[in-house]
């Protein structure tokens, strides 16, 4: 099979499940549901291919799934460290005010004043929320001492977060450049 070309990372392997060849994944939202619901994953390990889910589910915060062709630990365990992808294309639909992690990298940051805050470069959680990390454009010329060349961390929460305009490439959020 072709790889597709919108591959998005949603997860990665990060051991077995029991003894039966069971993989446990480690997912990159809350919800799993781009792990949950795509039947067929793409794995990096030993190289990019994709692989049929035979059953999958949550287990705890993770995500735990027989693979056809992973028939016991050893073949799981040799998958641990191996990206899980799906196309992009594939990713469950999401009402008009949620958003995809991948959707939000690279979007630049302003906020109420109109001062530009950077670009969103990776999220991350904290558990109850979801966190941008924004890293700003002149962040490699500025002096490591410079406070407005270092990484901000802005919680993607109503509160702070104003507007995501996808198709401007810009979240607008109620921040000072002085945080």
């Amino acid at each position: 099979m072709k790889v597709p070309d919108d591959l998005a990372q949603v997860g990665f392997v990060y051991g077995a499940y029991g003894v039966a060849g069971w993989v446990r994944v480690r997912p990159f939202s809350e919800d799993a549901d781009a792990l949950l619901k795509v039947k067929t994953w793409w794995l990096d390990k030993p190289n990019v291919h994709d692989v049929d889910v035979k059953q999958v589910k949550l287990h705890g915060g993770d995500v735990v799934a027989q693979l056809v062709g992973v028939t016991d630990r050893n073949v799981a365990e040799a998958l641990k460290g191996a990206a899980v992808s799906v196309p992009r294309s594939r990713f469950p639909a999401l009402s008009a005010d949620e958003f995809y992690w991948a959707d939000l990298i690279g979007l630049d940051v302003v906020n109420l004043q109109g001062e530009h805050l950077g670009q969103v470069t990776d999220m991350m959680s904290n558990g109850p929320q979801s966190i941008l990390r924004i890293t700003p454009a002149a962040a490699a010329d500025s002096a490591p001492d410079d406070e407005a060349a270092q990484e901000r961390l802005i919680p993607f929460v109503d509160h702070y977060v104003i507007t995501v305009d996808k198709a401007a490439k810009r979240i607008t959020v109620d921040w000072g450049l002085d945080y």
